[in-house]
């Protein structure tokens, strides 16, 4: 097994690795549905919507589409495979209750906690997320896991995306860190684990979906395999 004791600072992805955001957006969206009488069982919504979100943000990573035409598409679409039928005047009145209500919801990854309080006080720990600044401030102070970490980077501030390079060059200086006291803890395969290798920094995948990939990159299932090897 490899070994990262030598590591000092962490930097940990925010969506899908430490914030439930799928079972966030759920209960964001049964709110909104609810306000406005739409007569959508959830499930079919959710299923469409969670793999056009991921379609969406991996062109919005490597710049694509706009940040608009994220927040618009992601929902079009799945009104359209619903045949449910929406103005457009509607889609961005949803999209912008979307934003209010999704940090609202606080549901982080099973484990997240106990992890955080176990490397808290053995090393730094960051964030790097290309999610929108005021969005992610928001779950992560309603879902009280900002006190752990010393500093977070997101795309508005380094004027880039995960997977570029000059995110994590951007986040190393902002902590402080060298490359090799460096360690980036990831879901996505091409943002998190590609970028961070690229920028020379080592990453483990954090791999629930049991994605198979051809790179000895580690990889964990559940978060609090970590503790086995941090």
């Amino acid at each position: 097994m490899k070994s990262f004791q030598y590591k000092k600072h962490l930097f940990f992805d925010l969506d899908h690795t430490l914030w439930d955001f799928d079972k966030n957006s759920g209960f964001a969206f049964d709110t909104i549905f609810k306000q406005q009488g739409f007569d959508i069982a959830l499930s079919d919504f959710l299923n469409i919507y969670i793999p056009r979100n991921q379609h969406y943000w991996k062109l919005y990573q490597v710049n694509q589409i706009t940040h608009d035409d994220l927040r618009y598409y992601r929902l079009k679409d799945v009104f359209d495979a619903l045949q449910f039928e929406v103005s457009d005047e509607m889609i961005h009145h949803l999209s912008e209750q979307y934003i209010k209500y999704l940090p609202e919801y606080n549901h982080l990854f099973d484990g997240a906690i106990e992890l955080l309080d176990y490397l808290k006080p053995k090393y730094q720990l960051h964030i790097i997320t290309n999610g929108f600044a005021s969005v992610q401030t928001k779950k992560m102070k309603n879902s009280n896991i900002d006190h752990y970490f010393e500093t977070i980077t997101n795309s508005e501030m380094a004027g880039v995306k995960k997977p570029h390079k000059n995110i994590f060059d951007f986040a190393l200086s902002l902590a402080n860190a060298s490359k090799e006291e460096s360690l980036m803890i990831g879901d996505s395969y091409e943002a998190d684990i590609i970028g961070a290798q690229e920028a020379g920094i080592d990453a483990i995948f954090f791999n629930e979906q049991n994605i198979e990939v051809d790179n000895p990159v580690f990889q964990v299932k559940h978060l609090l395999e970590l503790k086995n090897i941090l």
